[in-house]
């Protein structure tokens, strides 16, 4: 009984410490950790508000390293793991973050992801690092990360942030990686280096597979506009199952 007379009320700056250590504001403590709401931040990316499809951000990566899908892959999971912590990292500090300076502030922290990242890849994947180039550094100014980190992110919770970050960068590298799939598949046969397609000979005595028929790899699924093309034939199919999406004129 002494103990609890003793105990003194948490002050609203003491509850903003205590809600910033859990990663748990007090209304996410209330719902449970895969709750209606957190599913719906997880997953609504993924459909029918895809950053590339629906908002038409991130179009630049989608053109430039899908030619091949094992950049796609190393691509997508950097972009998961910069817009994942980058989130977290945000919505930490953002009660902390003068309004004057929170895009430089934003711009500092995606780039020690991105930073961080590159290292990685160089040290563990040298080949696809010189092959996605300048572009893992172009993550820095990746539209669809700071409108994460500005519409989202800086009004919510760590959990909550979290899931929106993985759920974003999901939805994206997911259309990235359907695009190499068909562009890697058609312009030249192969997935991840292997040869699906069969073995294109010299002779079609020497080939095997769909090579063995005279088929020939159609080169202009390596070319750029091969990915605005499949990425519009994405983006036809969701709205022709989403009525919703279409615009009214």
């Amino acid at each position: 009984m002494s103990l609890e007379k003793n105990q003194k009320p948490q002050t609203a700056e003491e509850k903003k410490k205590s809600e910033m250590l859990l990663f748990l504001s007090s209304s996410e403590e209330k719902e449970h950790f895969l709750s209606k709401a957190n599913r719906k931040i997880l997953k609504d990316p993924l459909d029918d508000n895809n950053p590339i499809t629906v908002q038409v951000l991130g179009i630049c990566s989608a053109l430039a390293i899908t030619v091949q899908l094992k950049p796609a892959i190393v691509m997508s999971l950097a972009v998961v793991f910069v817009m994942a912590f980058s989130n977290v990292i945000i919505s930490l500090l953002r009660n902390s973050i003068p309004s004057r300076i929170r895009i430089i502030v934003q711009l500092v922290v995606v780039a020690s992801m991105v930073i961080l990242v590159d290292q990685i890849l160089k040290a563990y994947a040298f080949d696809v690092s010189k092959q996605l180039s300048i572009f893992i550094g172009l993550i820095i100014t990746n539209c669809i990360i700071m409108g994460r980190l500005e519409a989202f992110a800086l009004g919510n919770g760590v959990y909550k942030s979290f899931l929106d970050g993985i759920g974003n960068a999901a939805g994206y590298g997911l259309i990235l990686i359907i695009v190499a799939f068909f562009r890697e598949l058609f312009g030249s046969g192969k997935l991840l280096g292997y040869e699906i397609l069969g073995h294109k000979g010299v002779t079609l005595a020497e080939s095997t597979g769909l090579y063995a028929l005279g088929y020939e790899d159609n080169g202009f699924f390596l070319l750029s506009p091969m990915a605005l093309i499949v990425v519009g034939v994405l983006i036809w199919i969701q709205r022709a199952r989403n009525r919703k999406l279409i615009e009214e004129n």
